[in-house]
């Protein structure tokens, strides 16, 4: 299973940009957007930023997979999950 990981760019030439995820850093392709400034956070997949993402985003996102760490590791994972919690299930429309 590959994950798209929410990066910020760090430096960028229009046609590829350094990112970094945590303590993480790597060059990816940026040709699918429309030059991203240095700072901005995109969802980074195989290698490439698909889109940008607003801050809000970028942190659910990040947050959704540190709890997945958590869970692997058998410690409390409910915490990342902040957005879900006491809310109901519901199917997406085209599952109704």
């Amino acid at each position: 299973m590959c994950l798209g990981l929410p990066m910020t760019i760090v430096e960028t030439d229009g046609v590829s940009a350094l990112c970094e995820y945590g303590n993480e850093r790597r060059r990816v392709s940026v040709l699918l957007l429309s030059e991203p400034p240095v700072g901005a956070k995109v969802l980074v997949y195989i290698d490439t930023a698909i889109r940008l993402l607003d801050d809000d985003e970028a942190r659910l996102i990040a947050d959704a997979l540190e709890g997945l760490g958590a869970a692997l590791n058998g410690q409390d994972y409910v915490r990342f999950f902040a957005d879900l919690v006491d809310r109901e299930s519901q199917l997406p429309e085209h599952l109704r």
